[in-house]
């Protein structure tokens, strides 16, 4: 059996679902809009504040990330084309505008594992494109450290051991994967580079 629905419900019921999909894109787009602009705000005034520390005249503050305001330098590909800021934590505000420092494990130019996380859909996208023997400069207040990329692998979220150290300085980048999964992804890409001066 066959029930009809009014020409004029159609018609009411049509309009009425265009203009709430038109309302979500809408919206979608907007949050979009928003995130990118946050992020490009953060990373442009982060980026001439930690100038502005790095030129200062006299000794740089010590090691700890306190003393330069929650940064922790600046990271640069430069055959990916990449540079961003990288702040303390892997908190959803942090990771959203920075590379996020993860805490607990090393800092540049200490002995260990420097663990660096990103969203895949924002700052680390380009890191799909990396490979073996890419150079990554990571720049602190203290000085310039250069590392070169020695592996990439895709883990399950709970292998934390990509983030345990040997003693040796290493960097490690960890994002979700894959890169152009809907929703939240089922595993991580990590990136390992060596530390080279």
């Amino acid at each position: 059996m066959r029930v009809a629905m009014p020409h004029a419900s159609v018609s009411r019921l049509v309009r009425w679902s265009r203009a709430a999909l038109f309302t979500a894109a809408a919206g979608m787009l907007g949050y979009c809009g928003w995130v990118l602009t946050d992020t490009w705000i953060f990373q442009s005034q982060a980026s001439r504040e930690f100038d502005r520390m790095n030129l200062a005249p006299g000794p740089p503050p010590g090691p700890g990330v306190e003393a330069m305001g929650g940064l922790v330098g600046r990271m640069v590909i430069p055959r990916l084309g990449v540079s961003m800021i990288v702040a303390e934590g892997t908190g959803e505000a942090t990771l959203r505008r920075a590379g996020g420092h993860i805490r607990g494990t090393a800092l540049p130019g200490k002995p260990g594992n420097i663990g660096i996380a990103g969203h895949r859909d924002t700052l680390f996208r380009p890191l799909r494109n990396i490979r073996e023997d890419d150079l990554i400069m990571l720049t602190t207040l203290q000085g310039e450290y250069r590392y070169r990329v020695v592996s990439t692998k895709i883990v399950s979220p709970s292998d934390v051991d990509v983030l345990s150290s040997d003693g040796r300085e290493i960097l490690t980048l960890v994002t979700c994967h894959p890169f152009y999964f809907v929703g939240p992804a089922p595993d991580r890409f990590i990136v390992r580079a060596q530390r080279i001066t």
